[in-house]
C-alpha cells in the first residue's frame, strides 16, 4: 500500500501531557510489565508537533527536538513515525518532525508517549492512511502510556495501560490543575524497581476492585472521585524513596490550597487538584502565590481529543 505523493503537509497537532487520577499497581507480567488500573486525565499542557517534507538532500525522516538530548532517532516519535510507514507502505519523500518541547522531560506526565501518539495522528492525517484500530495496535507496541494518548481525554486504562475504557470528559471550567515540576528526572524502570523492593503491588484481585470503583465514580463526569483512596498513587512512596524534593513540593501544592496533592505518574512532578468551582481561577492563583518558585508552576486544565486534533497548516 503506498500513499499519496505529495502529502497534505505542512500538518501540526498538540500532544497533550497526562496526569494520573489514581494510579494501582499489581503484579509482574511475563512480557516485565506491570499490571496497573489507573486514570488517565489529558491536560492543557502540551508539546507542538509540526510534520513538514524534509528539506532538499535529506534522505530520510529526521525529528528535531531543540532542548532535549540524545540521539534524534531514537525517541519515541520517530519510532512511532517508522512504525506507521512500515504497517501501512506509506511512501512518502522524507519527512521532518519538529518538536516544540513543553512537557518536562522524564517527569510522569507521558512527554515522550503523547509526542509519540501525536506523530502517529499527524501522519494519519498527512497521508489518509490508517484508522483507529491501527493507531491504538502501534501505540500498543511504542509503550504503555500511548494508546490513552492517541485520542486524547479520559481514559480508564488496565492491562499495562493498553486496555481502555472511554470515561466521561469533566467540565474544564470547574477543574484547575496546578502542575509542580521538579528539576530532577526519574526513570519509570527505576520507580517501578523501587516500588518492587518496597514490596507496594497489589494482588489481582485488588486491582479488579478499584478498576469497578473508579468507573463508578466517574461515569457521570464528576471532575475526581469523592473518596480519596481512589487518589492514591502506588508508585508515590517509590518516586519519593528516590526523590525526596517530592515531599516538598506536595506540601508547597497543599500550602497553596490544592484540595488534592499527588504525584503523577513515576514522578517527579507534582500535581494539585482544583477540582470544584472556579477551579482554574483558584489554581492560577496558587500559582502566582508561587511566582518565586524554580522550575516554575503551571496551570493547565483537561482536554478532549479536539484539543489535539491534527490540521493542515
Amino acid at each position: 500500500m503506498s500513499g499519496p505523493a505529495h502529502p497534505e503537509l505542512p500538518s501540526r497537532a498538540l500532544a497533550p501531557a497526562k496526569v494520573n487520577l489514581g494510579l494501582f499497581a499489581g503484579p509482574t507480567r511475563e512480557d516485565c510489565r506491570h499490571e496497573l488500573v489507573t486514570v488517565m486525565q489529558s491536560i492543557s499542557l502540551a508539546d507542538e508537533l509540526t510534520l513538514e517534507g524534509a528539506p532538499a538532500g535529506v534522505e530520510e525522516d529526521e525529528v528535531l527536538c531543540p532542548g532535549v538530548s540524545g540521539p534524534p532517532g531514537e525517541n519515541l516519535a520517530a519510532g512511532a513515525l517508522r512504525a506507521f510507514r512500515a504497517a501501512t507502505g506509506w511512501d512518502a519523500p522524507p519527512l521532518r518532525l519538529r518538536i516544540d518541547k513543553r512537557i518536562p522531560v522524564a517527569a510522569g506526565l507521558g512527554g515522550g508517549s503523547a509526542d509519540a501518539a501525536g506523530t502517529l495522528r499527524l501522519a494519519r492525517h498527512a497521508s489518509g492512511l490508517g484508522d483507529d484500530a491501527l493507531l491504538h495496535e502501534l501505540g500498543v507496541q511504542l509503550g504503555a502510556d500511548v494508546p490513552a494518548q492517541i485520542a486524547p481525554g479520559r481514559w480508564l486504562a488496565t492491562g499495562a495501560g493498553e486496555v481502555l475504557e472511554r470515561l466521561a470528559d469533566p467540565n474544564p471550567d470547574w477543574f484547575g490543575l496546578l502542575i509542580l515540576p521538579l528539576a530532577a528526572e526519574l526513570s519509570t524502570a527505576a520507580v517501578y524497581a523501587e516500588a518492587d523492593r518496597l514490596g507496594v503491588g497489589r494482588a489481582a484481585t485488588a486491582l479488579a476492585d478499584r478498576r469497578r470503583a473508579l468507573r463508578g465514580a466517574l461515569e457521570l463526569s464528576a471532575p475526581v472521585p469523592a473518596a480519596s483512596e481512589l487518589l492514591e498513587n502506588d508508585l508515590q512512596q517509590a518516586a519519593i524513596s528516590l526523590c525526596p524534593e517530592i515531599s516538598v513540593a506536595l506540601e508547597e501544592a497543599r500550602e497553596a490550597g490544592a484540595e488534592i496533592a499527588l504525584v503523577s505518574g513515576s514522578g517527579p512532578t507534582v500535581v494539585g487538584l482544583f477540582p470544584h468551582a472556579n477551579g482554574l481561577g483558584r489554581a492560577q492563583r496558587a500559582a502566582a502565590a508561587l511566582g518565586a518558585r524554580l522550575p516554575a508552576p503551571v496551570c493547565a486544565t483537561p482536554v478532549d481529543a479536539s484539543y489535539a486534533r491534527a490540521r493542515t497548516v
